[in-house]
């Protein structure tokens, strides 16, 4: 016999949220990742995920690359656009990358037995 599937009738159905993903290459300086943040921050987005590596050798004055990936929830193309325009007008940032993706999420009330 299988497993029954039981839904609450007062659960939201499942929706698919839009991730808009930010990445961005920049010089490993102290003062990057606060002024990317701040970015967000004065809309007041707060980064579902935010990942941000040292990678590659060190170049010429001793300095490394800083890798930052951004995701952020239900943005408009528009915004990502502009903020991905800002984040190139940073001192030390090098390239910014945007991408989106569909993320569906279930229903909370949704369990198997």
């Amino acid at each position: 016999m299988s497993s029954p599937l039981f839904l609450r009738s007062d659960a939201p159905p499942a929706r698919s949220a839009r991730v808009f993903c930010f990445s961005v290459q920049a010089e490993a300086t102290p003062g990057v990742m606060p002024r990317v943040l701040e970015l967000f921050a004065k809309r007041n987005l707060v980064p579902s995920r935010w990942v941000s590596d040292l990678c590659g050798p060190v170049q010429r004055g001793g300095q490394r690359e800083l890798s930052i990936d951004i995701q952020v929830e239900d943005l408009t193309p528009e915004l990502t656009d502009y903020i991905a325009n800002c984040l190139r007008q940073i001192y030390g940032v090098s390239t910014v990358l945007t991408s989106e993706k569909g993320v569906r999420s279930t229903a909370p009330g949704a369990f198997r037995a």
